[in-house]
Protein backbone atom coordinates (compact mmCIF):
# COMPACT_ATOMS: atom_id res chain seq x y z
CA UNK A 1 0.00 0.00 0.00
CA UNK A 2 2.81 2.33 0.89
CA UNK A 3 4.66 1.52 -2.33
CA UNK A 4 1.58 2.30 -4.41
CA UNK A 5 1.10 5.59 -2.61
CA UNK A 6 4.75 6.57 -3.14
CA UNK A 7 4.50 5.74 -6.85
CA UNK A 8 1.35 7.82 -7.24
CA UNK A 9 2.94 10.74 -5.44
CA UNK A 10 6.10 10.53 -7.57
CA UNK A 11 4.14 10.36 -10.82
CA UNK A 12 2.01 13.29 -9.70
CA UNK A 13 5.09 15.33 -8.83
CA UNK A 14 6.68 14.50 -12.20
CA UNK A 15 3.56 15.51 -14.11
CA UNK A 16 3.22 18.68 -12.11
CA UNK A 17 6.85 19.55 -12.87
CA UNK A 18 6.31 19.36 -16.64
CA UNK A 19 3.00 21.19 -16.42
CA UNK A 20 4.53 23.88 -14.22
CA UNK A 21 7.42 24.26 -16.65
CA UNK A 22 4.97 24.56 -19.54
CA UNK A 23 2.94 27.18 -17.69
CA UNK A 24 6.09 29.17 -16.93
CA UNK A 25 7.22 29.02 -20.57
CA UNK A 26 3.78 30.16 -21.73
CA UNK A 27 3.98 33.16 -19.42
CA UNK A 28 7.53 33.86 -20.58
CA UNK A 29 6.50 33.83 -24.25
CA UNK A 30 3.46 36.04 -23.73
CA UNK A 31 5.44 38.56 -21.68
CA UNK A 32 8.25 38.57 -24.24
CA UNK A 33 6.05 39.31 -27.24
CA UNK A 34 3.96 41.96 -25.52
CA UNK A 35 7.19 43.65 -24.48
CA UNK A 36 8.54 43.49 -28.03
CA UNK A 37 5.37 45.14 -29.33
CA UNK A 38 5.59 47.93 -26.76
CA UNK A 39 9.25 48.43 -27.62
CA UNK A 40 8.38 48.73 -31.32
CA UNK A 41 6.23 51.76 -30.48
CA UNK A 42 9.39 53.59 -29.36
CA UNK A 43 11.45 52.89 -32.50
CA UNK A 44 10.73 56.25 -34.13
CA UNK A 45 11.98 58.22 -31.12
CA UNK A 46 14.78 56.06 -29.71
CA UNK A 47 15.75 53.85 -32.64
CA UNK A 48 16.03 50.09 -32.42
CA UNK A 49 19.45 50.20 -30.75
CA UNK A 50 18.19 52.78 -28.25
CA UNK A 51 15.26 50.60 -27.23
CA UNK A 52 17.60 47.64 -26.73
CA UNK A 53 20.00 49.75 -24.63
CA UNK A 54 17.16 50.87 -22.35
CA UNK A 55 15.91 47.27 -22.12
CA UNK A 56 19.28 45.99 -20.95
CA UNK A 57 19.74 48.85 -18.49
CA UNK A 58 16.32 48.24 -16.92
CA UNK A 59 16.98 44.49 -16.75
CA UNK A 60 20.28 44.97 -14.93
CA UNK A 61 18.82 47.60 -12.59
CA UNK A 62 16.05 45.21 -11.48
CA UNK A 63 17.80 41.84 -11.49
CA UNK A 64 21.09 42.79 -9.83
CA UNK A 65 19.58 44.00 -6.51
CA UNK A 66 17.29 40.94 -6.42
CA UNK A 67 19.84 38.26 -7.32
CA UNK A 68 22.94 39.88 -5.77
CA UNK A 69 25.37 37.69 -7.72
CA UNK A 70 28.62 37.02 -5.87
CA UNK A 71 30.79 38.15 -8.75
CA UNK A 72 34.05 38.02 -6.81
CA UNK A 73 33.55 34.37 -5.92
CA UNK A 74 32.71 33.23 -9.48
CA UNK A 75 34.97 30.59 -10.92
CA UNK A 76 36.04 30.66 -14.55
CA UNK A 77 33.58 27.82 -15.23
CA UNK A 78 30.83 30.19 -14.10
CA UNK A 79 32.23 33.37 -15.63
CA UNK A 80 32.77 32.32 -19.23
CA UNK A 81 29.19 31.15 -19.95
CA UNK A 82 27.81 34.19 -18.09
CA UNK A 83 29.95 36.55 -20.19
CA UNK A 84 29.00 34.72 -23.36
CA UNK A 85 25.31 34.83 -22.41
CA UNK A 86 25.57 38.59 -21.93
CA UNK A 87 27.03 38.97 -25.42
CA UNK A 88 24.33 36.68 -26.83
CA UNK A 89 21.56 38.70 -25.15
CA UNK A 90 22.83 42.00 -26.53
CA UNK A 91 23.26 40.58 -30.04
CA UNK A 92 19.90 38.76 -29.98
CA UNK A 93 17.98 41.86 -28.94
CA UNK A 94 19.74 44.16 -31.39
CA UNK A 95 19.24 41.79 -34.32
CA UNK A 96 15.62 40.98 -33.43
CA UNK A 97 14.59 44.62 -33.14
CA UNK A 98 16.39 45.43 -36.36
CA UNK A 99 14.36 42.66 -37.99
CA UNK A 100 11.11 43.87 -36.39
CA UNK A 101 11.78 47.36 -37.73
CA UNK A 102 12.22 46.04 -41.28
CA UNK A 103 9.81 43.10 -41.63
CA UNK A 104 7.37 43.39 -38.72
CA UNK A 105 6.96 41.68 -35.37
CA UNK A 106 5.24 38.47 -36.46
CA UNK A 107 7.65 37.62 -39.26
CA UNK A 108 10.73 38.58 -37.24
CA UNK A 109 9.74 36.37 -34.31
CA UNK A 110 8.84 33.55 -36.70
CA UNK A 111 12.37 33.61 -38.10
CA UNK A 112 13.83 33.89 -34.61
CA UNK A 113 11.93 30.75 -33.63
CA UNK A 114 14.14 28.74 -35.98
CA UNK A 115 16.75 28.86 -33.20
CA UNK A 116 14.73 26.91 -30.62
CA UNK A 117 13.53 24.63 -33.42
CA UNK A 118 17.15 23.85 -34.30
CA UNK A 119 17.82 23.00 -30.65
CA UNK A 120 14.84 20.67 -30.66
CA UNK A 121 16.01 18.94 -33.83
CA UNK A 122 19.63 18.60 -32.74
CA UNK A 123 18.71 17.02 -29.41
CA UNK A 124 16.05 14.66 -30.79
CA UNK A 125 16.45 10.95 -30.12
CA UNK A 126 13.38 9.40 -31.74
CA UNK A 127 11.47 9.63 -34.99
CA UNK A 128 8.48 11.00 -33.08
CA UNK A 129 10.62 13.89 -31.81
CA UNK A 130 11.73 14.71 -35.34
CA UNK A 131 8.14 14.59 -36.59
CA UNK A 132 7.11 16.90 -33.77
CA UNK A 133 9.77 19.46 -34.64
CA UNK A 134 8.92 19.09 -38.35
CA UNK A 135 5.25 19.77 -37.53
CA UNK A 136 6.27 22.98 -35.79
CA UNK A 137 8.37 23.93 -38.83
CA UNK A 138 5.39 23.37 -41.16
CA UNK A 139 3.26 25.53 -38.90
CA UNK A 140 5.86 28.29 -39.05
CA UNK A 141 5.98 28.05 -42.85
CA UNK A 142 2.19 28.25 -43.16
CA UNK A 143 2.23 31.22 -40.81
CA UNK A 144 4.91 32.90 -42.93
CA UNK A 145 4.17 31.99 -46.61
CA UNK A 146 6.96 34.27 -47.94
CA UNK A 147 6.47 36.07 -51.26
CA UNK A 148 8.71 37.79 -53.77
CA UNK A 149 8.87 41.10 -51.90
CA UNK A 150 11.14 39.75 -49.18
CA UNK A 151 13.49 42.06 -47.27
CA UNK A 152 16.70 40.02 -47.32
CA UNK A 153 18.50 42.16 -44.75
CA UNK A 154 15.50 41.91 -42.44
CA UNK A 155 15.54 38.14 -42.90
CA UNK A 156 19.27 38.09 -42.14
CA UNK A 157 18.70 39.96 -38.88
CA UNK A 158 15.94 37.49 -37.99
CA UNK A 159 18.21 34.52 -38.67
CA UNK A 160 20.98 36.06 -36.57
CA UNK A 161 18.46 36.41 -33.74
CA UNK A 162 17.59 32.72 -34.26
CA UNK A 163 21.23 31.69 -33.81
CA UNK A 164 21.42 33.78 -30.66
CA UNK A 165 18.22 32.29 -29.25
CA UNK A 166 19.57 28.77 -29.75
CA UNK A 167 22.74 29.80 -27.91
CA UNK A 168 20.63 31.43 -25.20
CA UNK A 169 18.81 28.15 -24.51
CA UNK A 170 21.99 26.10 -24.25
CA UNK A 171 23.87 28.65 -22.12
CA UNK A 172 20.90 29.14 -19.79
CA UNK A 173 20.66 25.38 -19.33
CA UNK A 174 24.37 25.24 -18.50
CA UNK A 175 24.28 28.17 -16.09
CA UNK A 176 21.21 26.81 -14.36
CA UNK A 177 23.42 24.07 -12.96
CA UNK A 178 26.36 26.31 -12.09
CA UNK A 179 24.73 29.35 -10.47
CA UNK A 180 21.89 29.41 -7.98
CA UNK A 181 18.77 31.53 -8.11
CA UNK A 182 18.77 34.40 -10.59
CA UNK A 183 22.52 35.02 -10.51
CA UNK A 184 22.98 33.89 -14.11
CA UNK A 185 20.43 36.22 -15.79
CA UNK A 186 21.45 39.07 -13.48
CA UNK A 187 25.12 38.73 -14.43
CA UNK A 188 24.28 38.34 -18.12
CA UNK A 189 22.14 41.49 -18.14
CA UNK A 190 24.95 43.38 -16.40
CA UNK A 191 27.30 42.33 -19.19
CA UNK A 192 24.81 43.18 -21.94
CA UNK A 193 24.01 46.58 -20.39
CA UNK A 194 27.73 47.40 -20.32
CA UNK A 195 28.03 46.38 -23.99
CA UNK A 196 25.17 48.73 -24.94
CA UNK A 197 26.28 51.52 -22.59
CA UNK A 198 27.65 53.72 -25.44
CA UNK A 199 24.17 53.73 -26.98
CA UNK A 200 22.65 54.77 -23.65
CA UNK A 201 25.18 57.60 -23.30
CA UNK A 202 24.32 58.80 -26.82
CA UNK A 203 20.59 58.85 -25.96
CA UNK A 204 21.32 61.01 -22.91
CA UNK A 205 23.54 63.32 -24.95
CA UNK A 206 20.80 63.73 -27.57
CA UNK A 207 18.20 64.54 -24.91
CA UNK A 208 16.12 61.45 -25.73
CA UNK A 209 16.41 59.75 -22.36
CA UNK A 210 12.99 60.94 -21.19
CA UNK A 211 9.28 60.99 -21.97
CA UNK A 212 6.78 58.40 -23.18
CA UNK A 213 9.17 56.55 -25.55
CA UNK A 214 11.55 55.96 -22.64
CA UNK A 215 8.71 54.52 -20.55
CA UNK A 216 7.73 52.21 -23.41
CA UNK A 217 11.32 51.00 -23.77
CA UNK A 218 11.56 50.50 -20.00
CA UNK A 219 8.31 48.49 -20.03
CA UNK A 220 9.79 46.45 -22.86
CA UNK A 221 12.82 45.77 -20.67
CA UNK A 222 10.62 44.47 -17.88
CA UNK A 223 8.42 42.30 -20.10
CA UNK A 224 11.08 41.13 -22.59
CA UNK A 225 14.06 40.69 -20.32
CA UNK A 226 13.47 40.63 -16.56
CA UNK A 227 10.43 38.34 -16.58
CA UNK A 228 11.43 35.91 -19.39
CA UNK A 229 15.08 35.59 -18.31
CA UNK A 230 14.03 34.79 -14.76
CA UNK A 231 11.31 32.34 -15.84
CA UNK A 232 13.38 30.55 -18.47
CA UNK A 233 16.29 29.65 -16.22
CA UNK A 234 13.84 28.21 -13.67
CA UNK A 235 11.84 26.32 -16.30
CA UNK A 236 14.99 24.82 -17.81
CA UNK A 237 15.63 23.08 -14.50
CA UNK A 238 12.38 21.16 -15.00
CA UNK A 239 12.23 20.52 -18.74
CA UNK A 240 14.77 19.40 -21.33
CA UNK A 241 16.27 21.70 -23.95
CA UNK A 242 14.41 19.69 -26.62
CA UNK A 243 11.10 20.26 -24.88
CA UNK A 244 12.00 23.94 -24.39
CA UNK A 245 12.92 24.33 -28.04
CA UNK A 246 9.67 22.83 -29.34
CA UNK A 247 7.48 24.59 -26.80
CA UNK A 248 8.94 27.98 -27.77
CA UNK A 249 7.13 27.59 -31.09
CA UNK A 250 4.27 29.28 -29.28
CA UNK A 251 6.13 32.60 -29.62
CA UNK A 252 5.16 33.31 -33.26
CA UNK A 253 1.53 32.95 -32.24
CA UNK A 254 1.98 35.31 -29.30
CA UNK A 255 3.84 37.73 -31.55
CA UNK A 256 0.91 37.78 -33.97
CA UNK A 257 -1.56 38.32 -31.12
CA UNK A 258 0.61 41.11 -29.67
CA UNK A 259 0.70 42.67 -33.13
CA UNK A 260 -3.12 42.70 -33.17
CA UNK A 261 -3.56 44.12 -29.68
CA UNK A 262 -0.69 46.62 -29.54
CA UNK A 263 0.25 47.42 -33.15
CA UNK A 264 -3.04 46.84 -34.96
CA UNK A 265 -1.56 44.19 -37.26
CA UNK A 266 -4.40 41.72 -37.97
CA UNK A 267 -3.26 38.29 -39.26
CA UNK A 268 -4.74 36.94 -42.49
CA UNK A 269 -6.29 33.48 -42.88
CA UNK A 270 -3.08 31.46 -43.48
CA UNK A 271 -1.46 33.07 -40.43
CA UNK A 272 -4.31 31.91 -38.20
CA UNK A 273 -3.95 28.39 -39.67
CA UNK A 274 -0.22 28.42 -38.97
CA UNK A 275 -0.80 29.54 -35.40
CA UNK A 276 -3.33 26.75 -34.84
CA UNK A 277 -0.81 24.19 -36.12
CA UNK A 278 1.86 25.53 -33.78
CA UNK A 279 -0.49 25.38 -30.78
CA UNK A 280 -1.31 21.76 -31.69
CA UNK A 281 2.39 20.85 -31.76
CA UNK A 282 2.84 22.44 -28.35
CA UNK A 283 -0.04 20.41 -26.92
CA UNK A 284 1.56 17.19 -28.18
CA UNK A 285 4.95 18.30 -26.84
CA UNK A 286 3.51 18.83 -23.37
CA UNK A 287 1.75 15.44 -23.31
CA UNK A 288 4.87 13.63 -24.58
CA UNK A 289 6.97 15.40 -22.00
CA UNK A 290 4.72 14.19 -19.20
CA UNK A 291 4.60 10.62 -20.53
CA UNK A 292 8.38 10.59 -21.05
CA UNK A 293 9.05 11.69 -17.49
CA UNK A 294 6.66 9.06 -16.15
CA UNK A 295 8.24 6.28 -18.23
CA UNK A 296 11.73 7.23 -17.11
CA UNK A 297 10.64 7.27 -13.48
CA UNK A 298 8.93 3.89 -13.81
CA UNK A 299 12.04 2.38 -15.44
CA UNK A 300 14.23 3.71 -12.66
CA UNK A 301 11.95 2.29 -9.97
CA UNK A 302 11.83 -1.12 -11.71
CA UNK A 303 15.63 -1.19 -11.86
CA UNK A 304 15.92 -0.31 -8.17
CA UNK A 305 13.38 -3.02 -7.28
CA UNK A 306 15.35 -5.67 -9.15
Amino acid sequence: MTGTTDTTMQDGATSRGVLAGSALLTGSGLSNQLGAAFGALAFDSLGTAGVVAVRQLVSAAILLPIARPRLRSFTWAQWWPALLLGLVLATMNLSLYAAVDRIGLGLAVTLEFLGPLAVALSSSRTRADLLLAAGAAVGVYVLLLPDGSSDLLGYAFGLLAACCWASYILLNRMLGGRLTGLQAPATATLVSSLLTLPITVQLIADGKFLGWPLLLAALSGLLCSVIPYSIDIIALRWVTTRFFGVFMSINPMFAALAGVVVLGQVPVAHEWVGMAMIVGVNAVAVSRGIRGRRSAEETRRDTETQ
